[in-house]
């Protein structure tokens, strides 16, 4: 069994508490398109912060830039992500999208200190 995060939404949490064998699956399935190219995780993250955001999903959203920022993104190119978005998913998700990013930045430097 894997082991759960203290830091996913507890919604996802919980339903993966229920239904561990999906869990493990959908980890599973997860861990194969990582390994399916040779983008790296910063990359990755940056591409699942605009998946998240053409579908309004913003725990995902600040999820990935979390983990974006873990491996290495920049505030600018977090930034950049999201603004390049603008065009495809227009600009009040765009702007809805800087708010979650900013948030997420701002929680992580409170836990930080």
């Amino acid at each position: 069994m894997t082991q759960q995060r203290d830091d996913l939404p507890r919604t996802f949490q919980k339903f993966t508490e229920r239904f561990p064998e999906l869990r493990d699956a959908h980890q599973a399935i997860a861990q194969l398109a990582d390994k399916a190219g040779s983008l790296s995780r910063r990359e990755c993250e940056l591409i699942k912060m605009g998946i998240c955001m053409g579908a309004g999903l913003e725990s995902a959203f600040r999820s990935h830039v979390r983990r974006a920022m873990e491996h290495g993104a920049t505030i600018g190119e977090v930034e950049q992500a999201v603004v390049l978005a603008m065009t495809t998913v227009g600009f009040p998700r765009t702007a809805a999208a800087w708010q979650w990013a900013h948030k997420q930045i701002a929680h992580d430097r409170d836990e930080e200190s």
